[in-house]
Protein backbone atom coordinates (compact mmCIF):
# COMPACT_ATOMS: atom_id res chain seq x y z
CA UNK A 1 0.00 0.00 0.00
CA UNK A 2 1.09 3.54 -0.75
CA UNK A 3 -0.21 6.63 1.10
CA UNK A 4 0.44 10.27 0.22
CA UNK A 5 0.34 12.71 3.11
CA UNK A 6 0.34 16.49 3.27
CA UNK A 7 0.09 19.03 6.06
CA UNK A 8 0.51 22.66 6.87
CA UNK A 9 2.18 24.08 9.98
CA UNK A 10 -0.74 23.10 12.24
CA UNK A 11 -0.34 19.43 11.37
CA UNK A 12 3.40 18.83 11.51
CA UNK A 13 3.46 16.84 14.76
CA UNK A 14 0.42 14.86 13.60
CA UNK A 15 2.10 14.07 10.30
CA UNK A 16 5.24 12.75 12.03
CA UNK A 17 3.14 10.47 14.26
CA UNK A 18 1.03 9.23 11.34
CA UNK A 19 4.06 8.55 9.14
CA UNK A 20 5.64 6.56 11.98
CA UNK A 21 2.44 4.51 12.35
CA UNK A 22 2.14 3.85 8.62
CA UNK A 23 5.78 2.90 8.18
CA UNK A 24 5.53 0.52 11.16
CA UNK A 25 2.83 -1.30 9.16
CA UNK A 26 5.06 -1.52 6.09
CA UNK A 27 3.12 1.16 4.21
CA UNK A 28 5.08 3.36 1.80
CA UNK A 29 4.52 7.06 2.48
CA UNK A 30 4.93 9.97 0.07
CA UNK A 31 5.49 12.96 2.36
CA UNK A 32 4.46 16.26 0.78
CA UNK A 33 3.89 18.13 4.03
CA UNK A 34 5.98 20.71 5.75
CA UNK A 35 8.36 19.44 8.42
CA UNK A 36 8.39 22.80 10.22
CA UNK A 37 5.99 24.88 12.30
CA UNK A 38 6.47 28.08 10.29
CA UNK A 39 3.31 29.38 8.61
CA UNK A 40 2.77 27.96 5.11
CA UNK A 41 -0.07 27.82 2.58
CA UNK A 42 -1.97 24.53 2.82
CA UNK A 43 -2.89 24.28 -0.90
CA UNK A 44 0.80 23.84 -1.72
CA UNK A 45 0.71 20.55 0.19
CA UNK A 46 -2.74 19.40 -0.90
CA UNK A 47 -2.23 19.44 -4.67
CA UNK A 48 0.56 16.82 -4.74
CA UNK A 49 -1.48 14.47 -2.54
CA UNK A 50 -4.62 14.86 -4.66
CA UNK A 51 -2.62 14.39 -7.87
CA UNK A 52 -1.11 11.16 -6.50
CA UNK A 53 -4.56 9.81 -5.63
CA UNK A 54 -6.00 10.76 -9.04
CA UNK A 55 -3.01 9.23 -10.86
CA UNK A 56 -3.27 6.11 -8.68
CA UNK A 57 0.29 6.67 -7.48
CA UNK A 58 -1.19 6.46 -3.97
CA UNK A 59 -3.96 4.21 -2.73
CA UNK A 60 -5.16 6.91 -0.34
CA UNK A 61 -4.28 10.38 0.87
CA UNK A 62 -4.16 11.97 4.30
CA UNK A 63 -4.29 15.75 4.77
CA UNK A 64 -3.89 17.69 8.00
CA UNK A 65 -4.39 21.36 8.82
CA UNK A 66 -5.90 23.35 11.67
CA UNK A 67 -9.60 22.89 10.87
CA UNK A 68 -9.18 20.54 7.87
CA UNK A 69 -11.72 22.63 5.99
CA UNK A 70 -9.17 24.24 3.69
CA UNK A 71 -7.45 20.99 2.78
CA UNK A 72 -10.79 19.26 2.17
CA UNK A 73 -12.06 22.09 -0.03
CA UNK A 74 -8.86 22.13 -2.05
CA UNK A 75 -8.65 18.36 -2.50
CA UNK A 76 -12.30 18.11 -3.52
CA UNK A 77 -11.63 20.36 -6.52
CA UNK A 78 -10.22 17.24 -8.18
CA UNK A 79 -13.05 15.32 -9.82
CA UNK A 80 -11.82 11.87 -8.79
CA UNK A 81 -11.14 12.89 -5.19
CA UNK A 82 -13.57 12.26 -2.37
CA UNK A 83 -11.96 13.93 0.65
CA UNK A 84 -13.77 13.68 3.96
CA UNK A 85 -13.24 15.93 6.97
CA UNK A 86 -13.34 13.82 10.13
CA UNK A 87 -13.12 14.59 13.82
CA UNK A 88 -14.49 11.30 15.18
CA UNK A 89 -13.84 7.68 14.39
CA UNK A 90 -17.51 7.13 13.54
CA UNK A 91 -17.35 9.75 10.80
CA UNK A 92 -14.23 8.07 9.42
CA UNK A 93 -16.13 4.79 9.11
CA UNK A 94 -18.99 6.52 7.31
CA UNK A 95 -16.85 8.38 4.78
CA UNK A 96 -15.31 5.06 3.79
CA UNK A 97 -18.45 2.88 3.98
CA UNK A 98 -20.90 5.28 2.34
CA UNK A 99 -18.82 7.77 0.33
CA UNK A 100 -15.81 5.66 -0.71
CA UNK A 101 -13.56 8.50 0.47
CA UNK A 102 -10.02 8.30 -0.83
CA UNK A 103 -8.55 11.15 1.24
CA UNK A 104 -8.88 11.55 5.00
CA UNK A 105 -8.75 15.17 6.26
CA UNK A 106 -7.84 15.62 9.93
CA UNK A 107 -8.37 18.86 11.91
CA UNK A 108 -5.28 19.14 14.13
CA UNK A 109 -6.80 21.86 16.30
CA UNK A 110 -9.87 19.75 17.11
CA UNK A 111 -8.41 16.26 17.58
CA UNK A 112 -5.58 14.78 19.58
CA UNK A 113 -2.72 12.83 18.05
CA UNK A 114 -4.01 9.54 19.56
CA UNK A 115 -7.45 10.26 18.03
CA UNK A 116 -5.84 11.00 14.67
CA UNK A 117 -3.88 7.75 14.74
CA UNK A 118 -7.04 5.78 15.50
CA UNK A 119 -8.84 7.56 12.66
CA UNK A 120 -6.05 6.64 10.24
CA UNK A 121 -6.25 2.99 11.29
CA UNK A 122 -10.02 3.00 10.86
CA UNK A 123 -9.79 4.73 7.48
CA UNK A 124 -7.42 2.09 6.15
CA UNK A 125 -9.35 -0.85 7.62
CA UNK A 126 -12.85 0.19 6.52
CA UNK A 127 -14.21 -0.98 3.17
CA UNK A 128 -16.66 0.80 0.89
CA UNK A 129 -20.06 -0.91 1.13
CA UNK A 130 -21.01 -0.28 -2.50
CA UNK A 131 -24.60 -1.23 -3.26
CA UNK A 132 -26.98 1.72 -2.92
CA UNK A 133 -24.03 3.93 -2.03
CA UNK A 134 -22.30 3.36 -5.37
CA UNK A 135 -25.09 5.12 -7.27
CA UNK A 136 -24.74 8.13 -4.98
CA UNK A 137 -20.95 8.23 -5.29
CA UNK A 138 -21.37 8.11 -9.08
CA UNK A 139 -23.38 11.35 -8.87
CA UNK A 140 -20.70 13.32 -6.97
CA UNK A 141 -18.58 14.59 -9.91
CA UNK A 142 -20.11 17.79 -11.27
CA UNK A 143 -18.45 17.88 -14.68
Amino acid sequence: MNISIGNDHAGTDYKFAIVKLLESKGIKVNNYGTDANDSVDYPDFVHPVAKDVVAKEADFGILICGSANGVAMTANKYQEVRAGLCWTNEIVELIRQHNNANILCIPARYTSIPQALKMVETFLATEFEGGRHQNRVNKIPAC
